[in-house]
Formats: C-alpha cells, sequence, structure tokens
C-alpha cells in the first residue's frame, strides 16, 4: 500500500513537473514571438526640424580679413517609432564647415515617449573665421551668397523589451544646411538619417 502512495505521489510530481515546464516554455516562446514581431526595436528618426541664425556679425576687408560670428539654433526632432518608450543618454551635435569642426553641443539625456516624438533644443555659437584656415575658401562662398554647413548628430539610447531584455541603439543624422548670405536664412537642409542596432 505505501510502495504504491510513493509510486502515485511520484506520478504526480512528475505531471506537476511536466506541467509547470510546459507552461514556462510557452511562456519563453510567445516572450520570443513578441519580441521578433510586436516589439521588435525600429529604428528611431533623428532629424533637424529647423535651423534658424541669430546675432550675425559679419566684416570683410581687403587683404584677406573676413570675420564672420553668428548663433545656430537648431531643432532636433527625434521620433520614437517603438511600441516602448526610448531612454537617451546624452547625444552630441557636431558642426562642420568644409570639413572642420567649427561647433558642437551636448544634448540631454532623456526618454522618448512610445510611438511618440519629441524636439531637442540647442543654440550654439560659431566664429567661423577663427575655425577655418582657409579663408579663400569663405570669401569664396561669401561672394557665391551662401554657406554650406554640415551637422552631425548622435543620441545613443536603450529600449526595454518586455521589461527585460535591453536593445542598444545609436540614432544619428547627417545634414547638410545651406545659409543663404548676408541674411543668414536657411535657403535649404538635407538630411539623411540611420541608427545602429
Amino acid at each position: 500500500m505505501a510502495k504504491r502512495m510513493r509510486k502515485s505521489n511520484r506520478c504526480i510530481c512528475c505531471i506537476v513537473s511536466g506541467i509547470i515546464l510546459t507552461i514556462i516554455f510557452l511562456i519563453l516562446f510567445i516572450a520570443l514571438i513578441l519580441a521578433l514581431t510586436i516589439y521588435k526595436p525600429e529604428k528611431p528618426i533623428t532629424r533637424i526640424e529647423s535651423a534658424t541664425v541669430q546675432g550675425v556679425t559679419s566684416r570683410i576687408s581687403l587683404p584677406l580679413d573676413v570675420h564672420l560670428n553668428f548663433t545656430l539654433s537648431l531643432q532636433i526632432l527625434v521620433e520614437n517609432r517603438n511600441r516602448l518608450s526610448f531612454k537617451h543618454g546624452e547625444g552630441k551635435t557636431l558642426v562642420l564647415y568644409r570639413e572642420k569642426q567649427v561647433g558642437d553641443v551636448d544634448l540631454p539625456a532623456g526618454t522618448f515617449p512610445a510611438k511618440g516624438s519629441s524636439i531637442l533644443q540647442c543654440r550654439l555659437t560659431l566664429q567661423i573665421d577663427k575655425f577655418v584656415s582657409d579663408l579663400s575658401g569663405i570669401i569664396q562662398d561669401i561672394l557665391g551668397g551662401k554657406i554650406v554647413l554640415e551637422t552631425k548628430t548622435k543620441i545613443p539610447g536603450k529600449v526595454k523589451l518586455l521589461g527585460i531584455f535591453n536593445k542598444n541603439l545609436i540614432a544619428i543624422s547627417d545634414c547638410a544646411i545651406t545659409l543663404q548670405f548676408p541674411s543668414m536664412k536657411v535657403q535649404k537642409q538635407v538630411c539623411q538619417t540611420s541608427t545602429k542596432l
């Protein structure tokens, strides 16, 4: 009788263990399917929403004395296409003129809401004549009536999948901004965005 009781208890333990293992396997399988389909990380889109120039100081006198100083205000739009919030660390925007860096600004850390977007504001003062050694290039652009600046933005962050797994992302945006001279109004901007997963 005791042997039968032990055998039946063992059978019940085996059945319960099998059911528990099956439930755990099903939960992991469903979580994997959700992670690869519905909650698959999407690339955030980063672009310059607007660029305005303020406080322009320019002076040209012969021979080759050029002074060009202004404040560039950028609004960087980050669109989070994920079903989960995108938590990002400090980002950075570099400003280049004729392939030489003429300014940079740090972007504060924060969180972009799920399926939402946020605008990061940044302002930086550029003194192009102090950073670029090729003054003939500046003069050529000024005489041509336009100045082309490049911005390179990187925003590192992570998306949490199912509240457990972290997926690291880096949102990247490279823009070419054409400014009219002497008005210094933005004439055109072309952006390319990408994401490193």
